[in-house]
């Protein structure tokens, strides 16, 4: 399916000028090229050229549309151990004491375990192979899922299965920093993430129908046709991955649904924004990795934006209306009301960090940081007023205020488009540090809940939303320190450019004094 290319593509960026600085300029001017009509703000590949529009339309309908689709059912599954629990899995498997909270720290060890090496495996195995063969382990084990007569089996399904889903989420991050521009990455990335709360959604919409209509039938449980129905989606989904999902343009293996000269276009893309390809692992490598800034800095900005997201609270504040007796008496919330009014939160949500995306991409040239201080300072303020307002006076203006606070929430996309774009120059850092970076926000993410998101703290939940507040200040202040350091970087690589201009030229002036005496000596 992928073909070798017998071209070189390590001298193609720069074949396009009368030298290596002057052909990466002509080659990045032609190759990406600003968005300067409504079309294009609407949809980049609009202001393109032809030969760059077809091959974005077969990228993006062959990697954006299959990554979607499967982190929307990886969602789902995420979600469908709690609605399977609440469906007849505590009875049928004897789950009375903490077994479905072991069953998800389970899954998460098998998550954490996992992204790390798969995402470093994509530097050196295509990803056509690497990501359907994830699917394919994470569908079996879901399916083998509906089979467990014991909480020991679902035990070890349920790390199953976050082993194979781990290098899902990364893996796509650094593969669409593999394929896309500044001006490309930022809305596909964001799309990409929305998918899977769209899944969350719909996951107990698929767990109602299952258990309307699939309880009894072949002698299966509803909750038991759950995880039959979600892998029998997710394992046809991933063996046409292996199909018709790409090999990275850096790799020099073209895929076939590219002619040569898409291939050859792709990788140029790639090199006029400054996307390296693989290069071995030293010793040096490793500790110039390790000590670097980048190191330390990237994943920390996704760590505690990822954790300064605060935890859903209006469905208990809800719920605790009915409380008796009640703390407002007259009003009071039906369980549909309890159920249907968070979602506009939701909805609101998405169309924001819609919104986010396209203008991160097109207005603002790629820039990502002014987003991460915008979602920062916003998330506050609503953090704020959900920590201080009164719980149980002007139960309308707070409804509002909770719809709304999650419109800021829509920066980590962009953090993780943002580290692709930092670490260009090393592909194994690229692919390492987005790994890193969610890998530790799920374990942050683990642990932190027990402390500060008490159940029995809601609906007020003072040390969350302190918590919350607490770290995204902290975001502010990371991704400050990040472009000082960039600033740093920047002056650096100017001055060493200048002191090599400088040593040229005296080289030069040493070679025509030279030559100059050459030919006295000769007179």
């Amino acid at each position: 399916m992928g073909q070798k290319s017998e071209i070189d593509t390590s001298t193609l960026a720069v074949g396009r000028g009368t030298d290596a600085d002057s052909g990466l300029t002509e080659s990045r001017e032609e190759l990406v090229k600003p968005i300067k009509t409504w079309k294009g703000y609407l949809w980049d590949t609009w202001d393109l050229p032809s030969d760059q529009r077809r091959l974005l339309f077969k990228v993006d309908a062959f990697v954006l549309t299959f990554a979607s689709i499967g982190y929307f059912l990886k969602n789902i599954d995420q979600t469908n151990i709690n609605n399977a629990f609440l469906s007849g899995m505590k009875e049928d498997l004897s789950m009375y004491g903490n077994e479905l909270v072991t069953s998800t720290s389970i899954w998460t060890v098998g998550y954490v375990i996992g992204q790390i090496p798969s995402n470093l495996i994509l530097t050196r195995v295509s990803p056509r192979w690497v990501i359907p063969a994830l699917e394919v382990g994470w569908g079996i084990a879901t399916i083998c899922t509906a089979s467990v007569q014991s909480y020991r089996s679902l035990y070890a399904l349920r790390f199953l299965v976050g082993l194979f889903e781990s290098g899902f989420y990364p893996g796509i991050h650094y593969l669409l920093g593999s394929w896309y521009t500044p001006q490309e990455i930022g809305k596909r990335a964001m799309i990409f993430w929305l998918a899977g709360s769209i899944g969350n959604m719909f996951s107990g919409f698929l767990q109602a129908a299952a258990y309307t209509n699939l309880n009894g039938v072949h002698g299966h449980a509803g909750w038991r046709w759950l995880f039959i129905v979600d892998g029998i989606i997710t394992i046809p989904l991933a063996l046409l991955g292996f199909f018709f999902f790409p090999n990275l343009p850096q790799s020099g293996k073209r895929t076939w649904w590219t002619t040569e000269e898409e291939h050859i276009l792709s990788v140029q893309r790639m090199q006029a924004i400054g996307r390296a390809g693989k290069s071995k692992w030293t010793r040096q490598k490793v500790k110039k990795l390790v000590l670097s800034w980048e190191f330390y800095l990237l994943p920390l900005l996704y760590v505690v934006w990822n954790n300064a997201v605060p935890q859903a609270g209006m469905g208990y504040w809800l719920k605790s209306f009915n409380s008796n007796p009640p703390p407002l008496p007259g009003t009071s919330f039906t369980v549909p009301e309890i159920n249907n009014l968070p979602i506009p939160t939701t909805g609101i949500f998405v169309g924001m960090a819609l919104v986010w995306g396209w203008l991160s991409d097109g207005p603002f040239k790629g820039l990502r940081w002014p987003f991460i201080y915008a979602g920062a300072i916003i998330s506050l303020i609503f953090i704020v007023l959900l920590r201080q307002m009164p719980l149980y006076e002007n139960v309308n203006d707070r409804k509002i205020v909770y719809w709304l606070s999650n419109i800021g929430m829509g920066a980590g996309p962009l953090i993780l488009s943002w580290i692709n774009e930092i670490c260009s120059h090393d592909t194994e850092k690229r692919a390492l540090l987005i790994a890193m970076a969610n890998d530790l926000a799920y374990v942050v993410q683990a642990i932190a809940p027990n402390f500060v998101w008490a159940t029995v703290d809601f609906p007020a939940a003072q040390k969350g939303y302190l918590f919350t507040a607490v770290l995204q200040v902290l975001t502010i202040v990371v991704c400050a320190a990040i472009q000082v350091m960039l600033r740093i970087d920047k002056k650096r690589s100017q001055t060493s450019d200048t002191s090599s201009i400088a040593q040229n030229d005296e080289v030069a002036s040493q070679g025509d004094i030279s030559s100059e005496k050459a030919q006295e000596s000769k007179v």
